[in-house]
């Protein structure tokens, strides 16, 4: 059974371990372990991840199977990319599963989630930045109807850089 329930600032240390555990998951061997690990630190702390809570325009949910955290999203509406024709386009911020809840088509149903969340919140389309090797998500995504409208450099440290396919859905 799954539930899908908003995150609150009191979540803020669950958040911090499925965020940072499905980024290492996720995105572990794409740079060097120094550079990964001072991403996470940087990005996935509590504080952070509290002050992200605290921010209206962010929507965090987190996905229980059978009781277990096992994953996270974060869509923002009305927040367009650069050279969009529309303001009323969502951007999927996050949306990460832990490795071992992989196949139980969790994923499609957060995903699912965050469409509706769009639709409800009068959003024309959804956006959003996946890594060129992470070839799972991008699969996911082109089935899902994402086309690819254009790139960005997903900087990992001073030294690193990871490829990212744009992609967009239009409702």
């Amino acid at each position: 059974m799954t539930t899908i329930t908003r995150a609150e600032g009191k979540d803020a240390v669950l958040l911090f371990s499925i965020a940072a555990s499905s980024f290492i998951e996720s995105h572990g061997s794409s740079a060097p372990v120094a550079d990964i690990d001072h991403y996470v630190a940087e990005k996935y702390s509590g504080d952070i991840l509290r002050g992200a809570l605290k921010d209206a325009n962010n929507n965090y949910h987190i996905i229980y199977y059978n009781g277990i955290p096992a994953g996270y999203s974060n869509i923002i509406f009305n927040q367009p990319y650069e050279g969009s024709p529309v303001q009323s386009i969502a951007k999927l911020d996050r949306i990460y599963l832990l490795k071992g809840f992989y196949n139980l088509k969790l994923g499609r149903e957060l995903f699912e989630f965050n469409m509706a969340l769009a639709k409800h919140n009068h959003q024309t389309a959804i956006w959003l930045y996946v890594w060129k090797e992470n070839h799972r998500a991008v699969n996911f995504y082109s089935k899902a109807g994402f086309k690819i409208v254009g790139s960005h450099d997903f900087k990992i440290s001073e030294t690193h850089s990871n490829p990212n396919h744009q992609m967009l859905l239009q409702f």
